[in-house]
């Protein structure tokens, strides 16, 4: 097979486990940027080109598409789905994935566990908003944040208002999440390939750190998830279309709560903690795909 893997580089460890996965299934394997593709739009003839050269034959693409380059590297995987290209992650299910808002709408009507959320227009009334989520310690985010980045917890009811007015007045969008203290700064994050969990880990942030991504400083460990853990991870990535996607829960009283749908989900830390490789489990996906066609 001719596999295209959508990337900014191909020196990242998930995109590099994918191009070995790839060429040891003896398959041809090509890391493109897709900030360098051209997108031909005509009448039943959609085509792209990669730095000067048309890009044909190709029977699959695994999008590693960054947060940053979301609204052009969506545009090229719709368009390689226009020439029927098998794709790991559809164009529309990484969009829905990428809005946290629209997602958690989807996987709250889906009937998920979720903490308790807010969003409203710029609110004034500070005080109501941190109300509806049973009040401080709760959490914010931006929106558009990534990697734990824009994520901040506030402790007190004040530290919650005076946050909450500083990006109200920056026009900054967030929501407003409770804080699930069992959790205790731990999270666990489940991989999702062809509606299969394949592997699962427990993420803790370091010390004084309530955030558990790995990028930030936490650790991870292998994780057996338990049967109500597993169907939600599921159930989510089903919700969203995905065909493969990292599913972040925290483990709560009430239940797995659904914290974020990764349609780009890092490799390392996963294959790391597991001992699987996960790459090759992609690969395999798409060759079922494709032989099914």
């Amino acid at each position: 097979m001719n596999i295209k893997i959508l990337s900014r580089s191909a020196n990242l460890y998930s995109t590099n486990a994918l191009v070995q996965a790839a060429i040891k299934r003896r398959h041809n394997v090509q890391v493109i940027d897709p900030l360098s593709c051209d997108i031909i739009i005509e009448k039943e003839n959609p085509e792209i080109y990669y730095r000067g050269k048309k890009l044909e034959h190709v029977d699959a693409v695994i999008p590693r598409i960054g947060s940053s380059i979301t609204f052009y590297g969506t545009a090229v995987v719709r368009q390689f789905e226009m020439m029927n290209v098998f794709t790991t992650v559809q164009s529309q299910a990484l969009v829905q994935s990428r809005d946290k808002l629209r997602s958690l709408q989807i996987l709250s009507k889906a009937g998920l566990g979720l903490p308790k959320t807010v969003f409203t227009n710029y609110s004034k009334d500070v005080s109501e908003v941190i109300s509806h989520v049973g009040g401080a310690p709760l959490i914010i985010k931006l929106l558009e944040g990534t990697q734990g980045l824009g994520v901040v917890l506030a402790e007190t009811k004040t530290a919650a208002e005076s946050v909450l007015e500083a990006f109200n007045g920056l026009q900054a969008r967030v929501i407003v999440q409770e804080y699930i203290k069992e959790a205790k700064g731990a999270d666990v994050r489940a991989l999702v390939v062809d509606g299969q969990v394949v592997g699962a880990m427990k993420r803790q942030g370091k010390e004084g750190e309530f955030r558990s991504n790995i990028h930030r400083g936490g650790s991870a460990s292998i994780i057996t998830l338990t049967d109500e853990e597993e169907k939600a991870a599921i159930k989510a990535v089903k919700a969203l279309k995905l065909g493969v996607a990292g599913v972040d829960m925290l483990q709560s009283k009430r239940g797995p709560l659904i914290l974020e749908v990764n349609s780009s989900p890092g490799l390392e830390g996963i294959q790391t903690a597991t001992g699987k490789d996960i790459a090759k489990t992609i690969i395999r996906y798409i060759e079922k795909n494709i032989e099914t066609k």
